[in-house]
């Protein structure tokens, strides 16, 4: 298994401190050297495997915009590379898919059926097609052997948490995996992804920013849903009009704090892919293989607790965490540095108007990880509840695409309408929407 090389050059490449000692070369000139070599080395490796690797690099790929410029090109070379490396499947094993999936009579199901795939993901393609009541439909197939591929792969998933555990030590690194694992495997299955899917245009139905298409068919390895066109959303980052990013933003950003108040899910994979701009300019959300279910809408301490720190309470903030167990027992915590460690995070949202930018999440990543760094050394003491990882992964996933956006709106409205505890944080409603 390829994979298995990955993480005894990840861990090598942590100890570059001892490269100084041997060589007299500074630890930036070594860090940016083994940043690199990482970088190529891990893309390489993710882009030879199926299923759970090529699904894990996509969402490492919309980290892309914190690294520094000079950096960031050949990544996003590599990346994009990736994220469409996926040979097409013959006709006959299209077919052969159909046939098992849908009866021998499967062309009856359509007037017209394309042969050649539109687009390609990680375990499976889309066609278009033509239904039998004339409804254009996108029909996504998944590859024969998909769900082997990935079920192997991610029995070595824990090879990597060498990567983790070097950024993070206190982080649960099994309870990573298994949530990767968990929702990595999630994705296999067509019918739960229509009912997601269902679910998802139910409460998005007529909605004048979203749109969600609605399913026409499904089965364990095939769905069948409206074709809706539209522009992709990774074209709107690199050809758009600031206009048209900052709508984009907008959007992807209202999907991803009103859907769990919503819809009772949160959409766990903001992956540029996964989107379009549609002709009538509503974002066209096209993936559900990733949520998460959130039958109460995201927890109300996620809003709380922001709004604490917005509002400078630093003594009620650590009070928060340490009882939401970010904060492990025992360790003391001076309630100024937790504030200096939050409070530039929540940039985005302090003033009525902000741009995010590759150059911010840059700013943050350093400041959050960086050697010396009087926040790095407070967050690496933190834990991280399993309850929140996925949040944390999610919410993580859509910044690195508004800053690829580069996309300006007034962000704080949209919590103040959308998440519980945020417009309350004194509790006496914490989950009413503004």
């Amino acid at each position: 298994m390829k994979l298995a090389s990955l993480p005894l050059g990840l861990a090598g490449r942590a100890t570059v401190g001892l490269g100084k000692r041997v060589t007299g070369m500074a630890d930036e000139i070594l860090g940016e050297q083994a940043q690199r070599r990482t970088a190529e080395h891990v893309f390489s490796v993710l882009g030879q495997l199926k299923g759970g690797a090529m699904k894990l690099g996509q969402a490492l790929s919309i980290f892309e915009a914190a690294l520094p410029e000079h950096l960031a090109a050949p990544y996003r070379q590599a990346l994009t590379k990736l994220q469409n490396a996926a040979p097409p499947l013959p006709v006959a094993s299209v077919h052969g898919v159909l046939e098992r999936q849908m009866g021998a009579d499967w062309r009856e199901r359509f007037e017209s059926f394309d042969d050649a795939p539109a687009a390609a993901a990680s375990i499976g393609q889309v066609h278009r097609a033509v239904w039998k009541d004339g409804r254009p439909v996108a029909v996504k197939i998944q590859y024969p052997g998909a769900g082997d591929a990935l079920r192997s792969d991610l029995r070595h998933l824990s090879r990597i948490a060498p990567m983790f555990k070097v950024l993070q030590p206190n982080f649960d690194v099994k309870r990573i995996t298994v949530e990767l694992r968990e929702r990595l495997l999630e994705e296999l299955d067509y019918e739960l992804e229509a009912a997601t899917q269902r679910q998802f245009a139910d409460a998005f139905r007529g909605d004048p920013l979203i749109v969600v298409p609605e399913v026409v068919h499904a089965s364990g390895e095939v769905l069948v849903t409206e074709w809706i066109a539209g522009r992709p959303l990774a074209e709107v980052i690199t050809d758009g009009t600031q206009e048209e990013r900052d709508a984009a933003g907008l959007r992807l950003a209202t999907l991803h704090f009103s859907a769990p108040r919503r819809a009772g899910l949160l959409h766990a994979d903001p992956h540029p892919g996964n989107f379009a701009i549609g002709e009538d300019g509503r974002l066209v959300v096209y993936d559900f293989g990733a949520a998460a279910r959130m039958p109460g809408g995201m927890p109300v301490q996620v809003g709380r607790l922001t709004r604490l720190t917005l509002d400078g309470k630093a003594d009620e903030v650590v009070a928060g965490l340490r009882s939401e167990g970010f904060v492990p027992p025992g360790l003391k915590i001076d309630a100024k540095a937790m504030h200096e460690l939050l409070a530039p995070m929540l940039e985005p949202i302090a003033g009525e108007e902000f741009q995010f930018s590759r150059e911010w999440l840059r700013k943050e990543s350093t400041r959050l990880t960086g050697q010396g760094s009087e926040a790095a050394r407070l967050n690496k003491q933190l834990s991280f509840p399993p309850a929140y990882l996925l949040i944390h992964r999610v919410t993580m996933g859509s910044i690195g695409v508004l800053c690829q956006l580069g996309a300006t709106a007034r962000w704080r409205e949209i919590l103040e309408a959308w998440l519980p505890g945020f417009a309350d944080p004194e509790g006496t409603d914490p989950n009413r929407a503004a």
